[in-house]
């Protein structure tokens, strides 16, 4: 895609903190961070989002996740992190290819989780039927 900003990131077009690299992989700290160390770890290939990413490549990418999860928290000496994956744009997705978020965390670092909203009476039953219909 000539105007994803990651494929120009994947072609050296854009420079990049890159923490690691394989054949399928690209990961490098995202320029924003919520935290020092927040990663975006992107499939080599364009893909809009997680939906349209082939599961061997999701494999690899979640491989690399794993490894890179590990080496950050040792880096940054973190508590936890949180892996995020905005789908779409109504869920927060600003570059459409494909990304997973690894976010170091700490106690107290003022991130918060997102607000819940409870089921309307009847509601969750029929939502997982109609889930379960669509697999």
């Amino acid at each position: 895609m000539d105007n994803c900003l990651f494929c120009k990131i994947i072609k050296g077009e854009i420079p990049s903190a890159k923490v690691y690299e394989n054949g399928k992989i690209l990961a490098f700290l995202d320029i924003n961070p919520v935290n020092p160390g927040h990663t975006l770890v992107i499939p080599k290939t364009h893909y809009a989002n997680l939906v349209e990413t082939p599961e061997d490549v999701l494999d690899e990418m979640i491989r690399a996740v794993k490894k890179i999860a590990s080496a950050i928290l040792q880096a940054t000496g973190a508590e936890g992190f949180n892996l995020g994956v905005n789908n779409g744009k109504p869920a927060g997705q600003l570059i459409l290819h494909t990304h997973f978020h690894i976010m170091p965390r700490r106690a107290g670092d003022g991130l918060k989780h997102w607000p819940g909203k409870p089921y309307r009476e009847g509601e969750m039953a029929e939502v997982a039927e109609k889930i379960r219909g669509e697999l």
